[in-house]
């Protein structure tokens, strides 16, 4: 993790188990996703803080971009994951 991590991003042992199942991965269709760690805790620091993301802390990108991120992937996203 970069030195810009927050005390309650998700730890090396969680992501270990979480990134082979995003997408960006080498050798799939698409692009290569270089900051899929930095965009799962962002999406989580939303959730958690239940703040909009107009206050997304800067260190997770620039928030308009990351919101439009996570948009797309909410569309492609089966139906019974998101209310």
């Amino acid at each position: 993790m970069d030195a810009s991590c927050h005390r309650h991003d998700i730890s090396d042992k969680v992501w270990a188990l979480l990134e082979p199942h995003l997408p960006g991965q080498r050798g799939r269709r698409g692009g290569i996703a270089r900051d899929n760690r930095r965009f799962i805790n962002a999406v989580f620091w939303v959730l958690r803080t239940g703040a909009p993301w107009r206050d997304l802390p800067p260190d997770y990108g620039k928030r308009g971009s990351v919101h439009q991120r996570f948009i797309r992937w909410r569309r492609k996203t089966p139906k019974y994951i998101w209310p």
